[in-house]
C-alpha cells in the first residue's frame, strides 16, 4: 500500500518524493557549501503512513541548522569544529515556505508566495487585527500601487534566527496562531503607518521606509515592529518617571507604570525625592518607611503588569548615592537578608555625581542623606542640582550638608559603597550607573529642565520631571455629579527609536538613510496612541527621538577592524561625527518643512553652545551650526544607542555597539537545540570576532568615551568581566568610564551570569 502524507489542509495524497527533493533544491540554491544530495542523506528521513507535510519540513529545517556546526576528530583524537553559516539560510528559505503554505491556506490563495496584499489589508481591518486607518488614509488604487511594490525575494535576507523570531513574536496571526501576515507585508504595513503624516507624498515615503525595513538597512523598536498598522498602536519603547515625596505621587508613577507596561513599554522611575527609613511624616518621628516598600509596590506591578502577554512589565528605579536609604536599595536583588524588603523584577540604578567618584579617587568619605531633612533644615533640594562648566551647583550645597551639624547623616568611605556596588554586580550584573553631572552637562536642553534618571536600557537622557496635583473638586453634571481631578503635568520621557543596521550599512549611505529614518521617528510622535497624557504632552514639547545603531561589531569585522586597536578609536570617531552630522542636518531640514520643536529658543542647539562644546569646528560642521540657529531642530533629544537585542537578531547583525558574545555556540530552548555564529562568519572574519569576555574592556570604555562626545543622549554600554577579575580590576572599569566622560553603564555581564534582557527597548 502507498504511504499516504498528511497536506497542511487536512487532505492526503501519496507521498512524492521528488516534491521533497524539489524543496530542497530550492532552499540551497546558490548558497556555497550547501548541497541539496547532502542535506537529503543527513535529514535521514523516516517516511510513514499518515505523516504530515509540516513534520517533514521540521525535519528537514532542523537538519540544516544543526549542519551549521559540525564537529569532527583529526587522527590524534583532536576535537575541530567548523562552521558553515549558510546553512542557516538554508532553513530559513525551508521555515519562510511553511510560512508561504500556511498563509495560502489561512488567506485562500492556491499559489506558493505572496498573496494578495490589498485582499489582506481588508480582511485584517474585518477581524480587528489593523487598524480602520489603513483604509481612510489610504486609496484602493494606493493600496494596490504599495502591494505590487512588495518584493518577496528580500525574504532571502533573513537567517533561520531572524525569520524564526519575526515570524513567531511579530507577524500578525489569527486568534489561533495561524500565519496570516508575510514578513514583507509587515514591513509595508510599517511604512504606510509611519507615512501617514506625510500627506500628499505618503506614498513616495511608504516605498522608501519600506526598502529601509525589507533591506534590513535599520531596525525599528519592538512596540513599532509590533504595533504599527494595528487598532491600538502605541509605538514607543520606554517611559521616564520622577515620583514626588507623597502617596498621591507615589500611586500616580504606579497607574502611569501599569498602563505603560499594558500596552509593551517599560519604565524608568527616579525616586530620589522620597524620604528616607525613619524620617518624619507630619511631625511625628520615625514614621517613613523609605523608599523600599515603594520599589516592592511598583515590582509587583511589573509582574501583574505584563507587557502585551510576551514578557513580564520591566522598570528600572533610580536612587541618589547620597540618600540614606542606599545600602538597602543595593541589596534588592541579593539573596540574602529579610526578603519582604528585596524586589527581584524591577532593576535598580544608581546616580552618582563626580563629587562622588573624586571622594572615591582619593580614598575619602561620603555621607548619605534624609532628602526630606535636607529640604528642611537647608531649605533647597539637593537631588535639583548638578556641577556644570561654570557653577558647582551640586558640589556647593552638599558640601553645606555636610558642614551643618544640625543635618543627621550616615559617613562611611566612598570605597565602601563602591564596594556594595560592585558585589551586587558581581552578584545580579545591577545597579546600572547614571553618571548626573555627565549627563546634566551635555543637555542640550539644561534651560527647560533637568535629567534625574535614565530609562530601563540606560541609553536615553532627557528632562524629566514630577507631576504635581492642583486640586480634586466635585462638579454637577445634569442629573449626577462628577469628580474632576487637576494635574499640573510634568515631564514624562517617551523614548521613540530605531537604528542603523551598520552590519548593511556603509558611511556613504548614512546621508540617504538617515534623514528617512529621522523622518519615521519624527512621525512616531505624531502618531503615537500614547498610554498616559503627561507622555503625549512631553513628547509633543520636545519631540525627543532616539536615532542609534545595531551592527557595530559587525561594521568593524567587515571593514576589518580589530577591536582592540588604535584603528578602533579612529573609525569610533569617525563614524560617529557622521552619523551625528547627518542625523543633526536632517531634523534641521524637517524644521523648514514641519516646524523647530516648541522649547528651541534658548536651548543650546539655538545658541550654538552644543556645538562648541564637542568642537564641531570644521566649515560643514560651522555651516550646520548657523542653519540650525536660523531654522531650528525638529527634535530637541536626536541620538541614543539601544541594545536592540532582539531586533538585531532579525536583521542579521550583532547588537547595539556590544562586541559578539562567542563566536559560535549552540542554544537550547524548550529541548531543542539551535547552533548560532556570528555574522558572515568565515576563515578572514573568524580572527576579528573577539568576544566580549576575552576583549581587554579599557578598549571598550575608550572607544564607548570616543562616540559619546558624538551622542546627545547616551550608549546602553555593558562591561564584561569574568570571575577571574579581582576587585580592584573592576574597580578600576568604573573609574574609567567616569573618566571617559561616559554617560550611563547598563548591565555588568559577569561570565557566569545570565543577564534578564529587555526587549522593550529593541530598535
Amino acid at each position: 500500500m502507498d504511504i499516504q502524507i498528511r497536506k497542511r489542509n487536512g487532505n492526503y495524497e501519496p507521498l512524492c518524493v521528488d516534491k521533497t527533493k524539489k524543496m530542497v533544491a530550492y532552499a540551497c540554491e546558490g548558497l556555497e557549501g550547501c548541497d541539496p544530495s547532502e542535506l537529503e542523506m543527513d535529514s535521514n528521513i523516516q517516511f510513514r503512513d499518515g505523516m504530515s507535510t509540516k513534520e517533514i519540513q521540521k525535519i528537514l529545517i532542523q537538519t540544516a541548522i544543526e549542519k551549521m556546526i559540525q564537529t569532527s576528530k583529526d587522527a590524534q583524537g583532536n576535537i575541530h569544529k567548523t562552521t558553515n553559516i549558510n546553512w542557516q539560510y538554508v532553513a530559513a528559505r525551508l521555515f519562510m515556505s511553511d510560512l508561504y503554505k500556511e498563509a495560502a491556506i489561512n488567506r485562500g490563495y492556491r499559489h506558493f508566495g505572496y498573496g494578495n496584499f490589498s485582499e489582506l489589508v481588508h480582511k485584517l481591518v474585518e477581524l480587528g487585527y489593523y487598524g480602520k486607518y489603513l483604509l481612510t488614509e489610504y486609496t484602493e488604487d494606493e493600496i494596490n500601487e504599495l502591494g505590487a511594490y512588495i518584493k518577496p525575494e528580500r525574504d532571502l535576507l533573513f537567517n533561520y534566527e531572524g525569520l524564526k523570531l519575526l515570524a513567531d513574536r511579530y507577524l500578525i496571526r489569527g486568534f489561533n496562531k495561524e500565519v496570516f501576515e508575510l514578513p514583507q507585508e509587515r514591513f509595508l504595513v510599517i511604512a504606510m503607518h509611519l507615512a501617514i503624516p506625510e500627506g500628499e507624498n505618503k506614498l513616495i515615503y511608504a516605498k522608501k521606509f519600506y526598502d529601509l525595513l525589507s533591506e534590513l538597512k535599520m531596525t525599528t523598536a519592538t512596540p513599532t515592529l509590533a504595533g504599527a498598522g494595528t487598532p491600538y498602536h502605541q509605538l514607543s519603547s520606554c517611559f521616564i518617571s520622577v515620583v514626588g515625596d507623597n502617596l498621591w505621587s507615589i500611586y500616580d508613577v504606579n497607574q502611569k507604570f501599569a498602563n505603560v507596561s499594558k500596552h509593551g513599554g517599560a519604565l524608568g522611575i527616579y525616586i530620589g525625592k522620597i524620604r528616607a527609613l525613619n524620617s518624619e511624616i507630619r511631625g511625628y518621628k520615625n514614621a517613613s518607611g523609605g523608599v523600599i516598600p515603594w520599589v516592592r509596590l511598583y515590582n509587583d506591578t511589573a509582574v501583574a503588569v505584563d507587557q502585551l502577554g510576551r514578557r513580564k512589565g520591566g522598570a528600572s528605579i533610580t536612587l541618589d548615592i547620597w540618600h540614606r536609604d542606599l545600602y538597602e536599595f543595593l541589596d534588592l536583588k541579593t539573596n540574602n537578608g529579610d526578603d519582604r524588603r528585596k524586589a527581584h523584577d524591577i532593576f535598580p540604578a544608581v546616580s552618582i555625581p563626580d563629587l562622588f567618584m573624586e571622594r572615591l579617587e582619593s580614598r575619602g568619605n561620603w555621607s548619605l542623606f534624609d532628602p526630606y531633612m535636607v529640604n528642611k533644615v537647608m531649605g533647597f533640594q539637593l537631588e535639583d542640582f548638578y556641577d556644570d562648566d561654570d557653577k558647582k551647583a551640586f558640589t556647593e550645597r552638599y558640601l553645606a550638608c555636610e558642614e551643618n551639624q544640625e543635618l543627621e547623616r550616615m559617613t562611611v568611605p566612598a570605597l565602601e559603597i563602591m564596594k556594595r556596588i560592585m558585589k551586587s554586580a558581581v552578584e545580579s550584573g545591577t545597579p546600572f550607573i547614571f553618571f548626573r553631572d555627565t549627563v546634566n552637562r551635555a543637555n542640550p536642553n539644561k534651560h527647560a529642565g533637568m535629567i534625574y534618571a535614565s530609562n530601563l536600557c540606560h541609553e536615553i537622557a532627557q528632562n524629566v520631571s514630577e507631576s504635581i496635583q492642583l486640586e480634586e473638586v466635585i462638579e454637577e453634571a445634569g442629573d449626577h455629579k462628577e469628580v474632576v481631578k487637576r494635574t499640573q503635568s510634568g515631564d514624562m520621557v517617551t523614548c521613540n527609536l530605531n537604528s542603523i543596521n551598520l552590519g548593511r550599512v556603509n558611511m556613504e549611505d548614512l546621508k540617504d538613510t538617515i534623514p528617512l529614518q529621522i523622518r519615521m521617528l519624527d512621525n512616531v510622535i505624531t502618531l503615537n496612541q500614547y498610554p498616559v497624557s503627561e507622555a503625549m504632552i512631553t513628547g509633543q514639547k520636545y519631540r525627543a527621538i532616539g536615532l542609534g545603531t545595531s551592527g557595530y561589531h559587525h561594521y568593524l569585522v567587515n571593514h576589518k577592524i580589530a577591536w582592540e586597536s588604535e584603528a578602533h578609536y579612529k573609525e569610533a570617531d569617525r563614524l560617529y561625527e557622521e552619523i551625528a552630522y547627518q542625523a543633526i542636518k536632517a531634523s534641521m531640514e524637517l524644521a523648514k518643512e514641519k516646524g523647530a520643536y516648541p522649547e528651541f529658543e534658548g536651548s543650546e542647539w539655538q545658541t550654538g553652545k552644543y556645538f562648541e562644546r564637542r568642537g564641531y569646528n570644521s566649515e560643514r560642521w560651522l555651516a550646520l551650526k548657523e542653519e540650525v540657529r536660523k531654522y531650528g531642530l525638529r527634535n530637541g533629544y536626536i541620538t541614543a544607542i539601544a541594545p536592540t537585542g532582539s531586533t538585531s537578531n532579525i536583521a542579521g547583525t550583532t547588537a547595539g555597539i556590544d562586541p559578539i558574545f562567542k563566536k559560535f555556540f549552540i542554544e537550547e530552548k524548550k529541548g531543542s537545540f539551535t547552533p548560532k555564529a556570528a555574522p558572515d562568519l568565515n576563515n578572514e572574519s573568524f580572527w576579528l570576532y573577539k568576544e566580549a569576555h576575552h576583549i581587554n574592556q579599557l578598549y571598550s570604555i575608550k572607544a564607548c568615551g570616543i562616540r559619546q562626545k558624538h551622542i546627545d543622549q547616551a550608549q546602553s554600554f555593558n562591561l564584561y568581566i569574568t570571575p577571574e577579575m579581582k576587585a580592584k580590576d573592576i574597580l578600576d572599569l568604573y573609574i574609567e568610564s567616569w573618566r571617559n566622560g561616559i554617560k550611563t553603564i547598563y548591565y555588568v555581564r559577569n561570565q557566569s551570569l545570565e543577564m534578564d534582557e529587555c526587549t522593550s527597548c529593541s530598535s
